[in-house]
C-alpha cells in the first residue's frame, strides 16, 4: 500500500511555470502509468503555452478562476470544472484570481515531455 501525505511533499516549479506538489508520481512512489499533483497559480500569473507529446492531462479546478486555452479555443474556468488536455494539444492557462487545481497525467508528468512554442 502506498500512501503519501500532502504536507510531506515539497512543492516545486515545473518547466511551464506553475508550482506543483506531487502527490503521487515517479519521484515519490512506484507509479507506472499516471501522476497526480496539486498545482497553484497566483492571480495574474500564467502557465506558458506548451504541449506534451505523450501525456494526456486532466485539470480539476478546486479554487479560483481563470482562462484556459487549448488549441486556440479559449474558455473561462472555475471551481468544479474538469478539463481534458489531449496529448499533443497546445495549451495555456491564465489565472484571473488565484487558481488551485489537481493535475493528473498519463503517462506520468515529465519535464522532458514539455515543449514550448
Amino acid at each position: 500500500m502506498e500512501i503519501r501525505k500532502r504536507a510531506e511533499q515539497v512543492p516545486f516549479t515545473t518547466k511551464d511555470g506553475s508550482t506543483i506538489r506531487s502527490l503521487l508520481d515517479l519521484s515519490n512512489a512506484p507509479v507506472q502509468h499516471q501522476s497526480l499533483a496539486e498545482a497553484s497559480l497566483p492571480s495574474g500569473a500564467e502557465i506558458q503555452r506548451h504541449h506534451h507529446k505523450r501525456s494526456e492531462e486532466f485539470y480539476y479546478i478546486t479554487a479560483g478562476r481563470g482562462m484556459m486555452e487549448i488549441e486556440g479555443v479559449v474558455r473561462e474556468i472555475s471551481v468544479g470544472d474538469a478539463i481534458l488536455i489531449p496529448p499533443g494539444a497546445w495549451h495555456h492557462l491564465l489565472a484571473l484570481e488565484k487558481l488551485e487545481f489537481l493535475c493528473c497525467c498519463s503517462p506520468p508528468y515529465a519535464h522532458e515531455d514539455t515543449y514550448f512554442e
